[in-house]
């Protein structure tokens, strides 16, 4: 089920642009098994894959790209399983938090030094 949300996604996003074209469209889906690429003269690009684990478990690997209206090349490689949808590695796109405070960090190195004998074990 995961896998056809997934691929929803990226075929949106395929679609977004009515103007591209295809350059590239591979496909096979087996009944355990799925993979298909495609790629579009837009910049477009993506690919993904998936096999069967269990009884009703996919592990779905992917990939896309594209070009953002700034002209920055953009990638994300991810991986969705029984544990959710998670990204390979580190994105533009996705939220970071922000750096922790100094004085967050000097209070937290206090309480280390000075433990409380009231909450040791």
């Amino acid at each position: 089920m995961k896998f056809f949300i997934v691929f929803a996604c990226l075929l949106a996003v395929a679609f977004a642009n009515e103007d591209a074209n295809v350059i590239r469209s591979d496909a096979e889906v087996n009944v355990d098994s799925f993979k298909y690429a495609y790629e579009f003269d837009n910049s477009i690009k993506a690919q993904q894959e998936g096999k069967l684990a269990g009884e009703d478990t996919w592990i779905v690997n992917g990939q896309y790209s594209y070009t953002s209206p700034e002209g920055e090349q953009v990638s994300l490689q991810y991986t969705a399983d029984e544990n959710g949808f998670h990204v390979d590695a580190a994105n533009p796109l996705l939220p970071t938090p922000p750096p922790i405070p100094d004085y967050i960090l000097k209070a937290i190195e206090y309480i280390k030094a000075h433990p409380n004998p009231e909450l040791q074990n």
